[in-house]
């Protein structure tokens, strides 16, 4: 362990580049890692994001015999310890060679970054919260990763487990292939629910609505989520950031808004749907730089894509069990079944929530790969 060093990076341009250049060598042979886009990854980790108004990160990299091999962030989420009542600190962006000596100081950098500012928890992956990508893939490593979840060795798990964490929640990515065999069923599940509830509305949620539309969004992401391990409440500011992102890639065949219409003319948002292509596999060519040519690689690809990640869904608790799911789903399905879509993949959700994953297996979604947050005491 003597001949590996720590060093401390800020989060200039050229030192985030560095941070970036050492997970392109970990991957350098691995058919499957798909780069992020590295303008993107520069937004997320730059104080322009509105995480950092309620966040602290702090970035280490590993050197060996002058040769960076590995990384990590340590973070401070003040808004999850506000929120649960906790001292956690997060560690995430982790990358390593299979060697401990490098993954064990790489973590004790981390820690002891957290127990200066009195933490007693250090949890991860998360990059850089649990309301982007989070968790360390365990199972299904056969795969590539679809867009905004993460991937990585499988020694990964060993050399944290190795390092004094333990599992502190499994969660679940499940695929889908969308067949014309549930339409005819979900179809009848919706006229019944469009007769009870007469003042039901599911409309798109576009490019041109989004930043209309995301007040509502954000209340019903903030009341379906809440009970949920981990969550924390989206501010404004947070979302808005999400959304700036997202919006040239939102696609109106497969987000969806759920309003009700009260009797004194206002309108409620009670559920929203986001599912989104699987841009990875338009990124992959790339290999995570848009600039100059990257772009054309990117769009010849996107053209290709026959696959979603569905990546939120929600109704507010008091509506759940009603049929407004049936009716969304319905509209998603037939969309889908005209534009091609061979699968979709569902993630994450989380291993103990039992009614999101009975209605994923009630239309034949089987878990494929399994992510696990760690966790160990400081």
């Amino acid at each position: 362990m003597n001949n590996v060093r720590i060093e401390r990076i800020g989060r200039t341009k050229r030192e985030l580049h560095r941070f970036f250049d050492v997970a392109e060598k970990i991957y350098a042979d691995d058919p499957h890692w798909v780069a992020p886009v590295r303008a993107d990854l520069v937004k997320i980790l730059s104080p322009e994001n509105p995480f950092f108004w309620h966040a602290e990160m702090e970035l280490f990299i590993a050197r060996r015999d002058g040769v960076d091999v590995g990384r990590i962030a340590a973070i401070l989420d003040r808004h999850h310890n506000d929120f649960h009542g906790e001292r956690t600190g997060f560690f995430g962006y982790f990358e390593s060679e299979n060697d401990r000596a490098v993954a064990d100081r790489l973590v004790d950098a981390a820690a002891g970054w957290a127990r200066e500012r009195g933490l007693n928890i250090l949890r991860g992956p998360a990059n850089p919260s649990l309301n982007a990508e989070a968790g360390l893939l365990v199972e299904g490593f056969d795969a590539p990763p679809v867009f905004m979840m993460t991937y990585n060795p499988a020694y990964y798990c060993q050399l944290l487990e190795k390092a004094g964490f333990r599992k502190a929640k499994d969660l679940f990515a499940y695929r889908i292939e969308p067949s014309a065999g549930p339409l005819e069923r979900l179809q009848r599940l919706a006229r019944r629910t469009r007769r009870r509830l007469t003042d039901l509305r599911v409309r798109p949620i576009t490019r041109g609505s989004l930043e209309a539309d995301l007040p509502n969004v954000r209340e019903v992401y903030n009341a379906a989520w809440q009970g949920n391990w981990g969550f924390v409440p989206m501010t404004r500011e947070d979302m808005a950031f999400i959304a700036r992102r997202l919006k040239p890639l939102l696609d109106r065949d497969f987000s969806s808004l759920a309003e009700i219409r009260h009797p004194d003319g206002s309108c409620e948002p009670i559920g929203f749907l986001v599912a989104l292509r699987d841009f990875n596999q338009a990124i992959a060519p790339t290999r995570g730089r848009l600039f100059p040519l990257g772009w054309l690689k990117f769009l010849l690809a996107a053209r290709r894509i026959r696959t979603l990640r569905l990546l939120t869904f929600g109704i507010k608790q008091e509506w759940r069990l009603r049929g407004i799911d049936a009716v969304m789903f319905e509209e998603s399905l037939r969309a889908m079944l005209r534009r091609g879509v061979t699968s979709v993949e569902a993630s994450w959700i989380v291993e103990d929530n039992l009614p999101m994953i009975r209605g994923i297996e009630f239309w034949r979604g089987y878990r494929y790969k399994t992510y696990r947050l760690y966790e160990r005491p400081l």
